[in-house]
């Protein structure tokens, strides 16, 4: 077969270009953005120690294109503006495998399950905790860092009677959610505090309702078409396909928590206390964060009784398992780099502002979140995307009378909640290869969910709005 017959056979999302290219053309086309808009500035002012946007104070500048080196030398130069937020990426990829090569988390899941196995609505309630259980791994391990749990999380499903739509629903998007809602989420909140100048993880108590409401959305969600297809009310969706070999490697009696297991999830836990506190407290900073994962790491690898050369390669190895989300903070900061240097970025703000200032504050924010949807399906990264988008976002919030906190929280459901249906995501296409459940079946099961949400969100951002957030 030829690579034209085979590409013609491709379904539509799997025909879209890789990310990075994506990202390359969208630099282009600023860059050529910069000879046609016309430059333009605002006046900004410090006010509580950040750089805030004066309204009314925009005016036209000297025309700044971007040549072609300009072009090319905007991705070095996002690299290098972009570090902090590159290496933390890297540190908590380095973290992350150590604690799962230690065996705790499956361990931690399988003792969960033997605790609900013979209780009333042991299959109801099996979803409810679980789908916290992973929301919870997705809030502090992150996305792709949990892809290596997406088969427990089907199994442990299959090991309650119930089919693999169940068991992704649980897993893939326990883990999506609480990844997107997250509170504590380095790579979209900490990306997006840090370019709007806010207090790392601010605003923590009404994010944290937030998560806690969307994974209640999404285990009744999942619960209901569990009982659905229980009773035959409903066909599933994953009927024929074969699950002979989705098997736990151990019966779930034999799942149990030693020492080791134990002592690791203290560890865990005791980084994310810190994390909380330190940033509260202390308004500690990605450096302060990164430096946190890597004692974590070499605790963990102490605890689990790992020589120095196993304790390096388990970090190496995580942290290499997510150089291309770490990589492509890079090249989007280099949109920021073209649209600074071509003094292009504060005129489409301007452009943007003037319609959303016929509508109340209210509405921008709703908008916000229609916006960031719609660029997450192009840029699907949120590290990426909030490079991309909220220096633009943020003084535009200002200019809408949106405060930054609340531009935020519009940007993670926008960007975030999507990434649970957007084909462009490697991580999901991923996490659905290893649940063995097609796409077009779990986008039919989770877009009603997706829409769910997105409706908890607008009410979030409706409290948000009204209380000053």
């Amino acid at each position: 077969m030829s690579r034209k017959e085979d590409r013609s056979q491709k379904k539509w999302y799997q025909k879209i270009p890789n990310a990075y290219v994506i990202l390359f053309l969208i630099l282009i086309f600023v860059t050529v953005l910069t000879y046609f808009i016309p430059a333009g500035e605002f006046a900004r002012e410090e006010v509580d120690g950040r750089i805030v946007v004066i309204p009314d104070s925009f005016e036209f500048v000297e025309q700044s294109p971007v040549g072609l080196s300009g072009l090319l030398q905007a991705i070095p130069e996002g690299m290098i503006s972009g570090a902090e937020i590159i290496f933390i990426v890297f540190f908590a990829g380095a973290l992350f495998n150590v604690i799962e090569s230690t065996g705790a988390l499956e361990n931690g899941l399988g003792v969960i399950v033997q605790k609900l196995q013979g209780t009333s609505n042991a299959g109801k309630k099996m979803i409810w905790i679980m789908t916290f259980v992973f929301g919870a791994l997705g809030a502090v391990v992150g996305f792709e860092n949990n892809i290596a749990l997406i088969p427990i999380g089907v199994m442990i499903a299959l090991a309650m009677g119930y089919d693999l739509m169940v068991g992704a629903g649980i897993a893939i998007g326990g883990i999506g959610l609480g990844f997107a809602t997250s509170p504590i989420n380095p790579y979209t909140v900490g990306v997006s505090h840090s370019i709007a100048e806010l207090p790392m993880f601010s605003g923590f108590a009404l994010r944290f309702v937030f998560m806690i409401a969307t994974l209640a959305v999404l285990a009744h969600h999942t619960a209901s078409y569990a009982a659905k297809v229980e009773k035959g009310d409903k066909q599933s969706l994953v009927s024929n396909i074969d699950t002979g070999d989705l098997e736990l490697t151990k019966d779930i009696s034999k799942y149990k928590l030693n020492s080791t297991h134990k002592a690791v999830i203290l560890i865990l836990l005791g980084i994310i206390a810190t994390i909380i506190f330190g940033t509260l407290q202390y308004e500690w900073y990605i450096i302060e964060i990164s430096t946190l994962f890597m004692i974590g790491a070499v605790l963990t690898g102490l605890v689990a009784r790992y020589n120095s050369d196993k304790i390096v390669d388990k970090m190496i190895e995580g942290a290499s398992r997510l150089t291309n989300g770490a990589l492509i903070i890079g090249v989007a900061r280099g949109l920021t780099v073209i649209l600074e240097n071509g003094r292009i970025g504060d005129t489409i703000t301007y452009a943007l502002s003037v319609p959303l200032e016929n509508f109340p504050p209210l509405v921008s924010g709703w908008f916000m979140t229609i916006s960031h949807s719609i660029i997450n399906f192009f840029i699907p990264g949120g590290s990426g995307q909030a490079m991309a988008t909220m220096p633009i976002m943020v003084p535009l919030s200002d200019l809408v009378g949106l405060t930054r906190q609340t531009s935020v929280l519009a940007f993670q459901i926008g960007d975030g909640v999507m990434n649970l249906i957007v084909p462009t995501l490697g991580g999901l296409l991923a996490m659905l290869a290893l649940a063995r459940v097609p796409f077009e079946k779990w986008f039919k099961f989770i877009l009603p969910m997706v829409l769910k949400v997105l409706v908890v969100g607008w009410i979030f951002i409706t409290i948000a709005t009204f209380v000053g957030y």
